[in-house]
């Protein structure tokens, strides 16, 4: 395998060369999602395409906020605002995990050198009621991926399997430049030579979001904030506008995430909210597949249209079946 064309000791490069690997591998090179999201699988890339039977090849940078994680720019290592790399590949080929180690080697990181391990860690999404079977891959004993195979998103079983990495930007770029604090990367150099440091572009972000996130988001206002977000997608699902519905599903949820962080919710009430998100999750999940069936599934191979479609008229042949022997058993108890 060729080395980058990349300097991979600069967050930039590192990102290049991850895209540019991918896209050799037959991916889609997405750009982020415009929404504030807590991971790349809120991308409508991972959630919504693992919906169904189509195929679906992506890979993309994702920014992800998680309010509740800001220390104020002060820990080295812990940010409220950070960076996933996000690869989906549906149907899940055999060798996805050889593709990665390839990946690890293109950033000059060789599992032939270094101590890589695959660590038994299933994964959940309780907001977006989503899990899956998979490890956290460990790189001399430090955790840089979380490796997914799909099993259900949005309560819907995963058919076929979609499978899923997800790249630490920051902790991969700290072990290739060998810096112990994220504020320290080299994000790439300037025109005369001299570095751009990861914290020159994002460390005011991080002390004035995390004053925001903790003291001075109006909790009235994201309380009215989630409740409409929540009514806005119900009436979008009515009307059969799942991608437009599940943009309010992210909405909601970061407006729970602020709520989190500015203590204004109770564990008790904690689980009521994302309960609710996942409800509203579930029901963008069920239009998306509606909608994508009414298309015929454009993007499956033709074995697994069939099968699926054929999977799907049984059983709605079975719950109508019964409906009608509940309905009939009704009418002749009403008869007596």
């Amino acid at each position: 395998m060729s080395e980058s064309k990349y300097d991979v000791k600069t967050f930039q490069g590192l990102i290049a060369t991850l895209q540019d690997y991918w896209s050799q591998q037959g991916c889609v090179i997405n750009q982020p999602i415009d929404l504030e999201v807590g991971a790349g699988t809120f991308h409508t890339s991972t959630f919504l395409r693992a919906i169904g039977p189509e195929t679906w090849n992506a890979a993309y940078v994702q920014p992800c906020r998680r309010p509740t994680d800001g220390r104020y720019g002060e820990n080295p290592n812990r940010l409220q605002h950070y960076y996933q790399f996000q690869v989906v590949m549906k149907p899940s080929p055999l060798d996805i995990q050889q593709k990665y180690l390839d990946s690890l080697k293109m950033i000059g990181i060789d599992s032939d050198i270094h101590d890589i391990r695959f660590v038994e860690d299933n994964w959940e999404s309780p907001t977006l009621g989503a899990w899956g079977l998979g490890w956290e891959v460990w790189l001399n004993g430090m955790e840089v991926t979380q490796f997914t195979y799909f099993q259900q998103v949005g309560g819907l079983e995963c058919y076929p399997v979609t499978g899923e990495i997800t790249y630490g930007l920051e902790r991969i770029a700290m072990y290739l430049q060998g810096v112990d604090s994220i504020y320290d990367l080299v994000w790439c150099y300037g025109p005369d030579g001299s570095k751009v440091t990861y914290g020159d572009v994002f460390h005011q972000n991080e002390v004035e979001m995390s004053a925001y996130n903790f003291e001075h988001a109006d909790v009235d206002f994201l309380f009215q904030a989630f409740n409409q977000h929540e009514k806005d997608c119900s009436r979008l699902i009515e009307s059969g506008l799942a991608l437009p519905a599940y943009e309010q599903v992210l909405k909601a949820s970061h407006a729970f995430n602020m709520l989190d962080a500015r203590h204004a919710i109770s564990v008790t009430e904690r689980q009521g909210y994302i309960l609710r998100v996942r409800t509203l999750a579930r029901q963008v999940a069920e239009a998306y597949f509606a909608s994508r069936r009414q298309l015929n599934f454009p993007l499956a191979a033709d074995s697994l249209r069939q099968e699926v479609l054929a999977q799907v008229e049984a059983e709605e042949k079975a719950a109508a079946d019964k409906a009608a022997k509940k309905a009939a058993k009704a009418a002749k108890k009403g008869e007596k």
